[in-house]
């Protein structure tokens, strides 16, 4: 079984934490877009943990990074 053949049959299993993982990306970049305050870091820093750490990073950044609403 080929890499291809592998992700076809288990299509039903990966769909559902590929559309988490994607939901949590975008909400994620898009409050670090808009808010200025961050407990740690700056945006750029966020930006680069969001997108590169699939579903870890949106989740640490709304635990740890996430700065008080203004």
């Amino acid at each position: 079984m080929n890499n291809t053949e592998f992700f076809l049959n288990n299509l039903p299993l990966f769909l559902p934490l590929i559309v988490l993982q994607f939901g949590l990306m975008v909400t994620a970049l898009i409050h670090v877009l808009k808010h200025p305050n961050y407990r740690f870091g700056n945006k750029a820093l966020w930006v680069v943990v969001v997108v590169l750490f699939q579903i870890v990073g949106p989740v640490i950044y709304f635990v740890f990074g996430r700065g008080d609403e203004e």
